[in-house]
């Protein structure tokens, strides 16, 4: 069976959002599987010297008129958070939690409702109440989830991931690697296909 796709994202970032609603699919055309990797760009940026998009002069502004255009473009549901950039290490170690609990598929299910509430439905993913309601949604102990946000173990869980995604070379979001091959943004979506098709790019 081919390998499945490795799809690192933060939470908090727009692009890996948009990722988020087509990978699986690009994926399956090929008979992939993907397994879903949140990390944390603010430990990554400490690695990398780089400052989030939307604090830099010029950039920022840009960004803002881009995503906007992206979501537009390919007819993705999308509004501009109120709390923009936002803490993501709650909806990270949510998820990871959601995994150890209840697998891999409960896992993904909970990062999508994640991502809605941040980029469609203006939520706060960084309040634990929310992240608690939402999977509390999704059949999931949310009193649990709580617990578990805060554990020692999800905490250092997430911080290997980050620390062994870095060592994969992954420095953004989203981040795509196919069997070694690496690819980073939304708008190398399209070349992930091509490898996937032709077996090159």
């Amino acid at each position: 069976m081919p390998n499945a796709i490795d799809f690192y994202f933060d939470f908090g970032s727009p692009y890996g959002y948009f990722a988020s609603t087509v990978i699986d699919d690009l994926a399956a055309r090929h008979g992939r599987g993907v397994d879903w990797h949140p990390v944390l760009l603010d430990t990554v940026f400490k690695t990398t010297g780089a400052t989030p998009l939307p604090l830099i002069p010029l950039k920022g502004a840009y960004s803002v008129r881009d995503v906007e255009r992206t979501a537009r473009f390919h007819k993705i549901a999308f509004r501009k958070p109120d709390n923009f950039p936002v803490p993501t290490q709650n909806a990270a170690r949510a998820m990871l939690w959601a995994q150890s609990a209840k697998g891999d598929e409960m896992s993904v299910r909970l990062a999508r409702a994640i991502f809605q509430a941040a980029f469609v439905d203006n939520r706060n993913i960084s309040d634990t109440a929310v992240l608690a309601e939402l999977a509390s949604g999704l059949g999931l102990d949310g009193a649990a989830l709580l617990d578990g946000v805060q554990s020692a173990a999800i905490k250092e869980q997430l911080r290997a991931e980050t620390d062994l995604a870095m060592a994969k070379g992954v420095f953004g979001s989203p981040f795509v690697i196919v069997d070694g091959e690496p690819f980073w943004g939304f708008d190398r979506l399209d070349q992930v296909e091509a490898l996937l098709r032709d077996g090159r790019v």
